[in-house]
């Protein structure tokens, strides 16, 4: 952890005229609470950029920012320190100095890690300031030999594969724990963390097994592996996620942990039985992962200033809607973040557990030991919270429970699968809960999507074909008729060039678009209302200036965060 001495960093941002020395103090006081670096909470709280703390680190340990981003590192001078090596010492070596190395370190000031790596090269090191988006450039370089890597390794390992185990009557328990099927499994796991794959799908076909990760939202396709080789590999991770090994019939959800590197994952796996075998799904979740703030989640100044009033309020519902993988979650975990404070009590009951958040109490739906979202919530009201997170709104029972605790002095914090904010309303009342209760309880509903970024290192603008404005009219008039006529195309758009630092691809990481539903009087007025239907309610919406979800993504790819075709691909899927 980088650490500037806490008085002298005080005396250089209040010189600076950043922070007053009562906020300072405050965010002090909270990152001693929630076991953070002071200048997380400086930057999540707005006092400060990012770059301007990692400028503030520059000046105070007299060091160069590295800027790597966009350098072409060759892959002899990066393996002089191995991958493992610098994702654990947050370090990279990225250029020579005549006998000297040219080394990006996260926190110049790590007395031990310089030590260790001058006597690991037998060189003497000349030291740059590395930022995070320095080192995920730098590891993302030593991706480069991966691919070949991890495909050699699979063929040399197929090799050594007892094929008397994989047949009829064969013993996959004994299968499953032989070297090479071990080695298998991890390499496709290790090979996801370095590819930033969220993802790994392995479907069996009838002629091929097939392996795909999620990257960005998108599936890519990475092997195709023999079929023989399919038991015994869903019979590994079976063992590895402490699942029933001879079950083949039923769906199974298990988890297991993993070390890459520095970074450790929490693992979920459900499998299921499809037509030619078992299907495994595995979601990689980085544990110990901050959650981020409303700005980095791609929450507009208007939009941020919204969900924080709205959080501020003591009582009432606040509803994260979207499809599986849209980042619901996240903004919910976000949410909890900036509310975590030592006067209020957090209770939260998830499916599973994402993120851990000191001083707040979580709980793991657990069927089998008969705790579900209904028996948790029902339970935690016993419990004095003031603040109450449901993972997922699934039923009537946990939906009546959930909104008679917004409208008995708790804020309630949950998500709903919708395909757009109004939806939520209709859906409430169809799981039963009463009109009137929904009209009373409900402050907020963001329904999201998640978009790729525009790779910052290769964007350009460019002047769109006529056609695309069509289509955003044509979507428009689908989603918001009475803006449809007075949109205009600008002269100038932006996209991803192509470049190393994307793989090419024109995009580099993602963002959320939003769709703020604030519910004031007038709206609680029609929820309530015998003649409530959706067409009305989205009409009032959209006189009060509620912007929709495809108007949000349309105003970021303008801006140059996005292009309209990712928030088109998106929206229509």
């Amino acid at each position: 952890m980088v650490r500037i001495p806490l008085e002298n960093l005080k005396r250089m941002l209040i010189e600076s005229g950043l922070v007053k020395e009562a906020d300072f103090e405050s965010s002090q006081r909270e990152a001693e609470r929630t076991n953070r670096d002071v200048s997380d909470i400086l930057v999540s709280r707005g006092f400060m950029t990012a770059e301007y703390w990692y400028q503030l680190l520059s000046q105070y340990y007299r060091v160069q920012l590295a800027n790597l981003t966009g350098e072409d590192i060759s892959t002899e001078i990066l393996n002089i320190i191995p991958e493992d090596i610098a994702r654990s010492r947050a370090a990279v070596v990225f250029g020579r100095n005549n006998d000297r190395l040219k080394v990006a370190i996260a926190d110049p000031g790590d007395l031990d890690t310089i030590k260790f790596l001058e006597g690991y090269t037998q060189r003497q090191l000349d030291l740059y300031l590395a930022t995070e988006r320095d080192l995920q450039y730098a590891f993302s370089r030593y991706r480069r030999e991966i691919l070949e890597n991890f495909q050699r390794s699979i063929e040399e390992q197929m090799r050594f594969i007892n094929r008397a185990h994989l047949g009829q009557g064969g013993d996959l328990a004994k299968a499953a724990t032989e070297l090479p099927v071990v080695a298998i499994v991890d390499n496709l796991v290790s090979y996801a963390a370095a590819l930033n794959a969220t993802d790994v799908h392995i479907e069996i076909l009838a002629d091929a097994l097939l392996v795909r990760f999620r990257i960005d939202g998108i599936l890519r396709e990475v092997a195709h592996l023999a079929v023989e080789i399919h038991p015994a590999l869903v019979a590994r991770i079976k063992i590895l996620a402490g699942m029933q090994i001879d079950e083949h019939a039923k769906a199974q959800d298990g988890r297991f942990k993993y070390k890459h590197g520095a970074e450790v994952f929490d693992i979920r796996v459900a499998i299921m039985p499809t037509f030619y075998g078992e299907k495994v799904t595995m979601r990689l979740l980085l544990a110990g992962l901050k959650p981020l703030s409303f700005a980095d989640l791609g929450m507009t100044q208007e939009q941020t200033k919204v969900v924080e009033r709205n959080i501020k309020k003591t009582f009432g519902m606040i509803l994260s809607t979207g499809p599986t993988s849209s980042g619901k979650t996240t903004t919910q975990y976000s949410i909890l973040s900036s509310l975590n404070r030592p006067e209020v009590n957090i209770v939260t009951i998830e499916d599973p557990i994402e993120y851990e958040l000191r001083y707040v109490n979580q709980t793991q739906v657990n069927v089998k030991a008969g705790i579900t979202f209904a028996d948790g919530l029902r339970a935690f009201l016993r419990h004095d919270p003031n603040i109450i997170m449901v993972g997922e709104i699934r039923d009537g029972e946990t939906a009546e429970i959930a909104t008679n605790a917004a409208l008995t002095g708790h804020l309630v914090l949950s998500t709903l699968h919708t395909n757009d904010a109004p939806t939520a309303i209709p859906r409430l009342i169809e799981m039963g809960v009463p009109a009137f209760l929904v009209s009373a309880t409900l402050n907020l509903v963001m329904a999201q999507r998640l978009v790729q970024k525009i790779c910052t290192d290769c964007i350009e603008s460019y002047a769109p074909d006529p056609s695309l404005g069509t289509a955003i009219v044509d979507q428009l008039r689908v989603l918001a008729p009475d803006k449809a006529d007075s949109f205009k195309m600008p002269p100038s758009l932006f996209r991803g060039k192509g470049c190393k630092t994307c793989n090419w691809r024109g995009y580099r990481g993602r963002l959320a678009i939003f769709e703020i539903l604030d519910v004031d009087s007038d709206m609680r007025a029609l929820i309530a209302n015998k003649a409530f239907t959706l067409e009305a309610f989205r009409k009032l919406a959209s006189s009060k200036g509620i912007k929709t979800m495809f108007e949000d993504g349309i105003e970021k790819a303008i801006l140059g965060l996005t292009t309209v075709e990712e928030v088109l691909r998106v929206i229509r899927e």
